[in-house]
């Protein structure tokens, strides 16, 4: 039944808004649509409505109006607020109301004599009903964070008969806010919040929890980062939150609510160690545990305990004092909660073994049965661990901290969203198969960037069914297709599936090919940390300009697209789609043009030695361009772009790392001599065709045959359609080679984890001969990791002896959690290259 109201609302994404002459009017232009808000609701449901009130400003010219029930056509029920003769009334209308009572957040809407029913089983569940019709008014979940200003109508209608009931997959569904430093922060107490300097105002964090509220999600960890004010001391924040039925979380390093970096106190309260300062931490516990009981939107406490800057916790060396430490934390926290807030065993408690806390709970920590266990993906978007099949029968149930953003090692990604929504596919959809079903959590930088890639995530969560390994591809040509209408949406999809292809194989924040703990060891010594990337001047028909020419189609299919939208979508498209790839392809051509120059430059040092190589000027001058390209668009993004409304969210340089500054160049020209050589340099390098005589590359979904449970996964991995194999399962490849020889056969996988604790392995052979077996297992940050998680793939190599003729290839998965993206035989030994080159 799920999937029958995905497809139903992936199919509401693209028609187009005007109503036909059938159904049931709820707006006919000539007055305000008339709308029944029950007396008793809960705050939520108030806030939905003049949200809605807004929304059919927006769509028809007029606000809403709420009128008597008899008056009304649309009318809302909170059935935990229902009397029982409107419950009968709603279940002699049809409603099955036990069955949405069910439903997490639920909600019904259905028709029945000339009017509309909107029942949700709570506030939530109502007011999502009530922006469900919002949805098919036209009005997108962006319509303020993306300035997707709606069609207008002048009618409006609901098919007679029409019947939705919905309900979430995942009880608390929700964002971190993260390393909001350069974006949201600033963003917020420079231009929207100006009267809370300094910090995220309330203000900005009601059009956050708006945005929430229309992405059907409940919960949120609010920004916490040294700079920014706690949120119990931003004053009206967590009302509003309360208003807009937001459940407050906190990361895995604020116990119970507190935000330690900002609200720990050591002049007044001494140290943050549970061993000599216990009465000074719970006094401070209690304090917030005090401030919190009986909120409305609802509170979700963080148990355990770690430093305050997310350092081992404090006062204890060995694994058994941190053991015996954590343990007591844990036994305490549930005696505070028990005597401040009520009932300990029915409060959402959040357990997060992360780090050597991992290690400890794994010594036999005891975690009370109704808290939730929440996992961690490896930062770049590969869960590390998920529920074993005990954890999965916890009453508490399990959750996912997944990053779509990262500040740490190897390498930040605090600039652009550019995750592969199959990634985002493949590792939510095992950690639900897991019963990691209570709470997921996402960490965004900043709402705005984060876009498709944040729906996606939460529309998993409200409706698990909504996508598969096949449709995830059809879900973001829907999405582009309401953004920015039918026309435009379906003639810049094939380019954005590009774009999503391009930022797998690297991400724009990595393309300097470095790490960020080395490039402070090299500043240290006066040294660049700038390098050179693995992209080849020489081989395969040149793969650094294949690239670059790549991204070129990208940039003139999202041109060409643009001419299709309406003028009024033209800052909302720039935003979620031109300033991403037109800036990242400018990246890509700033370092990989300064590659290019670095090697016409190798062994000389004058200026004037230069003069007979021409190539070297046009690529000095394309990398020029380039890094002023980037400072030009995202100047228009903060500036010109929307009047001004996002001026200081949009940071070309997060951290101000190596990667964003200018290139590093043999030579420097004036803003004259790049125009010249820009126009000479059209034709001092191009593409050339690729030569397949010495290898045979094959994208993994090309199998001549697989086993039973074998899933190909659209918009994943180098090949964007990885396939991931059940453990025993296998792929089988027929292939044919006029060349005979030792050869190296590479295989591509996506770099999972094994996160049912076991290993990661897999098997490669060659005609049905003995397998070789290869593990993928790789410890945290080390340096096959690292550079893994960089390109995206995890690529290993196998020495083979090939015979002429026709053979077949086996990769078969010892483990679970194998995806397989690509494979190449090369006969070249030795060979410098980046990407398979499968295309």
């Amino acid at each position: 039944m799920k999937q029958f109201y995905c497809l139903l609302t992936l199919l509401l994404l693209c028609i187009s808004h005007t109503a036909t002459a059938t159904g049931i009017c709820w707006y006919d232009g000539s007055g305000p649509v008339k709308l029944y808000v029950p007396e008793k609701a809960s705050m939520v449901v108030k806030v939905a409505s003049q949200m809605f009130s807004d929304d059919m400003l927006a769509v028809t010219g007029r606000k809403s109006i709420t009128v008597p029930e008899k008056n009304a056509t649309i009318v809302l029920t909170q059935l935990d607020r229902a009397s029982a003769a409107q419950r009968r009334q709603l279940s002699a209308k049809g409603i099955d109301i036990k069955k949405l009572e069910s439903l997490t957040d639920g909600f019904s809407i259905i028709t029945d004599n000339k009017k509309i029913y909107v029942t949700g089983t709570n506030g939530r569940g109502t007011a999502y009903g009530l922006l469900e019709l919002s949805r098919q008014a036209g009005v997108s979940p962006w319509v303020w964070w993306g300035d997707v200003v709606p069609q207008p109508q002048n009618r409006l209608a609901i098919p007679h008969g029409y019947a939705t009931m919905q309900g979430a997959s995942v009880e608390y569904r929700g964002i971190f806010l993260n390393d909001e430093d350069w974006s949201l922060r600033p963003w917020s107490y420079r231009n929207y919040d100006k009267s809370d300097f300094g910090n995220i105002g309330a203000r900005t964090y009601k059009r956050i929890f708006e945005l929430l509220l229309r992405l059907r999600a409940n919960a949120i960890w609010p920004g916490m980062h040294t700079g920014t004010k706690a949120f119990f001391r931003t004053e009206g924040a967590k009302a509003i939150a309360d208003s807009c039925g937001i459940v407050i979380g906190t990361s895995h390093c604020e116990p119970l609510l507190r935000n330690n970096v900002d609200e720990w106190n050591h002049k007044e309260r001494g140290a943050f160690n549970y061993i000599t300062n216990k009465d000074a931490v719970q006094k401070y516990w209690i304090e917030r545990l005090k401030e919190v009981k009986d909120s409305e939107g609802g509170n979700m406490f963080t148990i355990g305990m770690r430093g305050i800057h997310d350092g081992s916790m404090e006062g204890v060396r060995t694994m058994d004092e941190k053991h015996n430490a954590l343990q007591q934390v844990i036994n305490d926290q549930q005696a505070l909660i028990g005597k401040y807030i009520g009932k300990t065993e029915q409060q959402m408690q959040v357990f997060v073994p992360y780090k050597e806390v991992l290690e400890i709970y794994e010594r036999g920590l005891k975690v009370p049965e109704y808290a939730t266990l929440m996992w961690c993906d490896d930062n770049y978007g590969y869960i590390t661990r998920l529920s074993n099949a005990d954890e999965q029968k916890r009453k508490g149930g399990g959750g996912v901290y997944y990053h779509l953003s990262y500040w740490g090692r190897p390498h930040d990604y605090l600039w652009l969203t550019t995750t592969q929504p199959g990634l985002i596919y493949n590792e939510m959809r095992q950690a639900y198969n897991h019963n990691v079903r209570k709470l997921w959590i996402v960490n965004v930088h900043d709402p705005k960037v984060a876009g498709y890639d944040l729906e996606l995530f939460l529309d998993m969560a409200w409706n698990i069914d909504c996508v598969n390994g096949s449709t995830i591809g059809s879900h973001y040509n829907n999405w582009l297709c309401r953004q920015f209408g039918n026309e435009a949406g379906n003639a810049v999809f094939n380019g954005m599936k590009e774009f999503y292809r391009l930022c797998g194989q690297r991400r724009p924040e990595f393309m300097g090919w470095s790490q960020v703990e080395l490039d402070k060891k090299l500043y240290q010594r006066g040294l660049s940390p700038v390098i050179d990337t693995e992209f080849s001047l020489t081989e395969f028909g040149n793969e650094l300009d294949r690239y670059l020419y790549r991204y070129n189609t990208v940039c003139n299919a999202v041109a060409e697209a643009e001419k299709l939208i309406r003028p009024e979508l033209k800052d909302a498209y720039f935003a979620a789609i031109k300033y991403p790839v037109f800036a990242a392809a400018a990246q890509a051509r700033k370092t990989l043009e300064a590659q290019r120059a670095r090697s016409f430059a190798k062994g000389s040092t004058n200026k004037d030695m230069f003069t007979g190589n021409p190539s070297l000027y046009a690529a000095c001058a394309k990398s020029q361009q380039a890094y002023q390209e980037i400072r030009s668009l995202t100047n228009y993004y903060n500036k010109t772009m929307s009047a001004g409304k996002w001026d200081g969210i949009m940071h070309m340089r997060p951290r101000d790392l190596p990667v964003y500054a200018a290139p590093s160049l043999p030579t420097l020209l004036t803003d004259t001599e790049i125009d010249e050589w820009l126009a000479k340099g059209k034709k001092t390098n191009s593409v050339r065709p690729l030569s397949h005589n010495d290898i045979i590359a094959v994208n993994a979904c090309r199998y001549t045959s697989a086993s039973p449970g074998t899933e190909t996964i659209d918009m994943l991995g180098h090949s964007m359609k990885a396939v991931s194999l059940q453990k025993e399962g296998s792929l089988t490849y027929e292939f044919s080679t006029e060349t005979e020889g030792d050869a190296t056969l590479y295989t591509a996988l996506i770099p999972t984890q094994p996160n049912d604790g076991g290993d990661l392995r897999y098997a490669v052979s060659i005609d049905g001969g003995d397998e070789t077996v290869i593990s993928l297992k790789e410890p945290f940050r080390s340096e096959r990791w690292k550079k893994n998680v960089l390109r995206g793939q995890s690529l290993r190599t196998t020495p083979i002896h090939i015979s002429k003729g026709r053979h077949t290839l086996t990769i078969r998965a010892l483990d679970q959690h194998i995806v397989v993206d690509q494979w190449m035989i090369d006969f070249k030994p030795g060979r410098k290259f980046y990407l398979i080159p499968t295309e």
